[in-house]
């Protein structure tokens, strides 16, 4: 999996097609990420002694790693990434030749 926490992301598919946003968590042993403002889901609590009227709070689902790509900062488009060697380290390379780390 090549994205990582804080790298800015397109939603490629599904209900939220189209929308960007940066990279909250990553689950490499699931393929899931949790992108901000992408699958944003209702939890209804009951009350409690400390919040006798209960709520209502948004959770962030995490949603597949496929389904997301990440953003070129040159193009500000999808992108798909390859690996190059650069004084002795492995870097992230946009298609485009931008470094992404």
């Amino acid at each position: 999996m090549d994205i990582k926490k804080g790298d800015k992301v397109i939603v490629l598919s599904g209900s939220d097609k189209g929308k960007t946003g940066v990279v909250q968590r990553a689950y490499p042993s699931l393929n899931k990420v949790v992108v901000e403002g992408v699958n944003v889901h209702k939890k209804h609590k009951k009350p409690t002694q400390n919040t006798p009227e209960g709520s209502v709070v948004d959770i962030y689902v995490p949603i597949d790693a496929s389904k997301v790509a990440l953003v070129d900062p040159k193009t500000k488009k999808p992108t798909r990434v390859y690996h190059k060697v650069v004084d002795g380290k492995k870097q992230r390379v946009a298609k485009s030749g931008a470094s992404l780390d």
